[in-house]
């Protein structure tokens, strides 16, 4: 079963349930629920038949990743083997919780204020422009790439296709504004190439989604709404404008709620990435990447094996790509660690194939990893 709002998929046992005109409904969230019942212009009181989702807390996967985790943490002060794994975890914790929390503030902002049918006009449909316009937005975000996570699943839900929602997501952590800063520090004027090259990427591997789209080969976003071509966003903010009445409370609690909502949907996939990152990281000695990761194609191969297992945050990575650089020479083996922990990242994978479909998360990596080897040749190459 389907949730009407969100798209996602919900078991019986575990959503809550409305009845209304003899139809039922299932929801993933009360949130959810609640939108749904704004919408229709539905009575609470003689419609609504909740189920047990609020008496299932063992069921709520946020809920048993973060009791799992906060176990080791506890048996970390009794068991000194685990003492690396905990202080592994927190370090990695630092560099990620800004960015988590911005992001799902502002997947909370786009749940509550933005109307689907904008992200539909910009981010759907079968124009070429579409891709483009994915990749700008991907530009101008200033969030790490578990942090644009909550932003990416949340214009899903809105109505974005699936070939814009890829390109938003590999454009977005290494070709947005903060990270070009940081990038230029780090290898100067080489930097503008991974940056180059990141949205080359994104736009080539978005046009090749769009066209598995149109072949029915990935999902389609069942999200998405058919917008006449005479809607203007322009006149339809504007009359919006004058309607609307600020409310804080309301507000508030409006984009808490999507806060929430999208908070169960991505963070237990992001703690599950970096618990794993955090294993690698205690348990790996760094030696044994710098010995091995030189600019040849066999380095070039290991040095794409590592970033699949390790990458956490673009943040968090950034340091070790010039580490790599510093140590071995090897610039394009640099790009291959920054660009294909992005596309082959377990944490993004996982939310790809739970929230859009596993036909979409496995042709992610088959389209970007050759282009990412490709150009990390070229970068050892040139550099």
């Amino acid at each position: 079963m389907q949730d009407p709002i969100c798209g996602m998929e919900v078991k019986k046992a575990t959503s809550i349930h409305l009845n209304h005109k003899n139809k039922n409904y299932y929801f993933c969230s009360r949130n959810c629920l609640n939108k749904f019942i704004k919408k229709n212009d539905i009575d609470i009181n003689s419609d609504c038949e909740c189920g047990n989702q609020s008496k299932s807390l063992y069921r709520n996967k946020l809920f048993i990743v973060s009791t799992v985790l906060s176990l080791v943490f506890v048996l970390s002060y009794l068991i000194p083997f685990l003492v690396p794994l905990r202080l592994s975890f927190i370090d990695y914790f630092k560099k990620l919780w800004w960015a988590l929390l911005l992001g799902i503030f502002l997947g909370g902002i786009i749940d509550y204020y933005i109307p689907r049918e904008y992200v539909s006009a910009i981010l759907s449909g079968s124009k070429k422009r579409t891709i483009l316009y994915a990749v700008i937005a991907g530009f101008s975000m200033s969030v790490c790439s578990h942090g644009i996570l909550a932003i990416a699943i949340q214009l899903y839900k809105k109505g974005a296709s699936t070939s814009a929602v890829i390109s938003f997501l590999l454009a977005s952590p290494w070709a947005n504004i903060t990270l070009t800063i940081m990038l230029l520090s780090f290898f100067g004027l080489k930097a503008l190439y991974i940056i180059v090259s990141a949205i080359v990427i994104a736009i080539i591997t978005g046009f090749i989604f769009r066209y598995l789209e149109s072949r029915g080969m990935v999902e389609k976003n069942p999200l998405s709404l058919e917008v006449s071509e005479s809607f203007s966003i322009k006149n339809d903010l504007t009359m919006r404008l004058k309607k609307y009445k600020f409310k804080f409370k309301e507000d508030l609690r409006g984009v808490i709620l999507g806060m929430i909502s999208i908070s169960n949907m991505v963070l237990w996939w992001v703690l599950i990435g970096m618990g794993l990152a955090s294993i690698t990281g205690a348990y790996i000695p760094a030696e044994i990447f710098h010995n091995y990761l030189g600019p040849s194609f066999v380095g070039l191969i290991l040095t794409l094996l590592l970033a699949i297992i390790i990458e956490v945050c673009s943040e968090g990575s950034a340091p070790m790509a010039f580490e790599i650089f510093k140590r071995t020479g090897a610039f394009g083996n640099s790009f291959v660690f920054l660009m294909a922990g992005v596309a082959t990242d377990y944490t993004e994978i996982g939310l790809i194939w739970h929230n859009i479909g596993k036909r979409s998360a496995i042709w992610l990596p088959l389209i970007t990893l050759p282009q990412i080897i490709l150009l990390g040749i070229i970068g050892n190459i040139i550099f």
